[in-house]
Parts: structure tokens; sequence; C-alpha cells
């Protein structure tokens, strides 16, 4: 079971697989399973957003354990959030912002 951190911009936390784009993303959560899910939002200049990827999510029904919302983009989170809380199935804790501090440095020790 993986990591996935999705960003374009910010440094990977250690222990996490980093997809740079939405098209990379897909493709992990399709052929991987995955625990801990850190989405960004805005993914560049005229790129597919993290709301592509939380589509993705939903139409093929696969969901990681958790998913963490790390974008700075206050109107990107609330889209994908209140997307992804209408439709993740109760085992799946969905989380509005970033991971603490304290999940990032218990993976990155592991």
């Amino acid at each position: 079971m993986i990591h996935v951190y999705l960003d374009d911009y910010r440094h990977c936390p250690a222990g996490f697989v980093l997809a740079k784009n939405a098209e990379e993303c897909k493709l992990l959560i399709s052929n991987e399973d995955i625990d801990i899910l850190s989405l960004d939002f805005d993914l560049g200049w005229g790129q597919p957003t993290g709301f592509e990827v939380v589509r993705h999510l939903v139409d093929i029904g696969k969901y990681p354990k958790q998913i963490y919302l790390h974008t700075s983009s206050t109107s990107g989170k609330l889209q994908m959030y209140h997307h992804l809380s209408r439709n993740v199935p109760d085992d799946v804790k969905l989380h509005g912002g970033p991971m603490p501090q304290s999940i990032v440095d218990e993976i990155a020790n592991k």
C-alpha cells in the first residue's frame, strides 16, 4: 500500500509517491492500493486540476483509506471536499485540510 502526494510545485514528503499532474495521479489510483492521498487543486496553467482526480475517484469507485486536501486554493478545496463528501464510502476518512505534521513525520520515519 502506498501514499500519494499530488502537487506540481511543493516538495513531496518522505514516504510518499509524487504525482506531478492529474494524469499521473489517476494512473496511480487505478493501479495501486493507496492508504493516504493528499491533493492539490492548481496543477499548472491550463492543466487539469485536482478536481479531475476527485471526479476520477468517484467515477471508478476506488478510494484510498484517507484523503487530505493540502491546496491553498480555497475555492478548489471547497469544490473537491463537497464532491467527495457526497460520494465517499463511510470507511474513507476525508479531511478538509492538509496532513498534520505528526502524520508526515510518522510516515517519513517508517
